[in-house]
This record gives structure tokens, sequence and C-alpha cells, in this order.
């Protein structure tokens, strides 16, 4: 509930920090119990119900927004659902595509985060703004739209790939209803982060670029 209006209120560079650091914590802290120890069908079930409620809630609640950082903020928590699959699993298959999947989160957060930073610059902070981006910036544009394209896991870039791995895992070890479900929240994420690379390349020059205030 209050992800988004963290993410919008706090510098960038915080919203980044919090945005990776803490879950690349807890996902490894729980990965050493799931390697050194056990945890029974009860426990497996609850990441279960888990992964499947934070998928459905960051695709859905990422549609209604109009700000930049909100969508990037239910697309992280749809991210830990996508990644808490792993655990899901209960198999080392499981961990191991979990391993691959924060690994790449990591790397996608930090380039889409470090794109916000520089569109802060120009007072970017609206979807509609990004729409005079291609124009005034197209690297800027171009990088951005294959990173959120990447985030919602579009073919060969490296999120889809991690989503293959998270869903062939969940398959693997019997979990028939969990990957269909990841599948149709990735979907719904592709028209909702989507609309960022969408606006800025096709979105025409909605807004214009400040400078900012000296």
């Amino acid at each position: 509930m209050w992800a988004p209006d963290i993410y919008e209120g706090s510098p960038t560079p915080v919203t980044a920090f919090l945005s990776i650091a803490p879950k690349i914590s807890i996902f490894a802290n729980i990965s050493r119990v799931s390697i050194y120890g056990s945890y029974g069908a009860t426990l497996q079930q609850i990441f279960c119900f888990c992964s499947i409620a934070s998928m459905i809630l960051g695709a859905l609640a990422a549609m209604a927004q109009t700000k930049v950082k909100r969508p990037l903020a239910h697309s992280s928590i749809g991210h830990v659902g996508y990644i808490r699959t792993g655990f899901s699993c209960g198999t080392i298959e499981g961990i191991q595509s979990l391993l691959i999947g924060i690994f790449i989160y990591a790397l996608m957060t930090i380039d889409a985060f470090a794109i916000v930073l520089a569109l802060r610059q120009t007072r970017v902070k609206y979807i509609a703004d990004l729409g005079a981006l291609a124009k005034t910036n197209p690297i800027s544009a171009i990088t951005f739209s294959i990173t959120m394209f990447s985030y919602v896991g579009i073919p060969p870039l490296a999120g889809f790939c991690s989503k293959f791995y998270l869903f062939f895992a969940a398959l693997g070890c019997g979990a028939y209803f969990l990957a269909p479900v990841g599948v149709v929240t990735s979907v719904i994420g592709c028209w909702a982060a989507g609309r960022l690379p969408r606006v800025s390349q096709f979105g025409g020059p909605k807004a214009v670029l400040r400078a900012p205030d000296t």
C-alpha cells in the first residue's frame, strides 16, 4: 500500500537502493534456509499464495498510475512475486532460477532508476511528460524503452529469460497453477509498464522538457 508513495516521495537514489537491497537481503537469507535446512508443505503453500498475490497486485495496480516512478513501484511488487516462485517450488532448480531472476532484476532496476534520475533533472514527473523524450533525447528514450520491455518480459531480453527459468521451475515441481498466473500477469504488465516506452517513443510532444530551476 505504501510502496508507490515512498517511491514517489523519496529521492531517486534512495528509491533505487530500497528497491534492490532489501529484496536481495531477504531472498539471500531465505535461500540459506532452503539450502541448508528445509521447510514443509505448509510454508511452501504460503510462498505460493504470496507469490500469486504479489503478481496480481503488481500487474493490476500499475494500470491506473500516471506518474513515472509509481508504475516502477508496482512492477517491483510484481517482480517479488515472480522471484518468490523459486521458493514456492521447494527444489534446487527453483533456487537456481531465483538467483538468476534476482540478479537480472537488480540490473534492470539499476538501469531503470538511473534513467529516471536523469529524467528528473529535466523535471519529467508524469508519464505524459515522456512524449517529447524521443525528439529531445533519443538515446535515453531507446535505452528506457529497452529496459522497460525487459522489465515486462519481452523476448529475447533478459527479463524474459528470468521469467522463463522461474516458470519452467514451477512447472517442473508440479505448480501448474502458479506458472499460468505468472504468464497472465506478465501480459497485463506488458500493457501497464509498457505505457512508459510507448509514450516515450510514440506519444508525441505532450510536454516540453524544461531545464531544472537554478
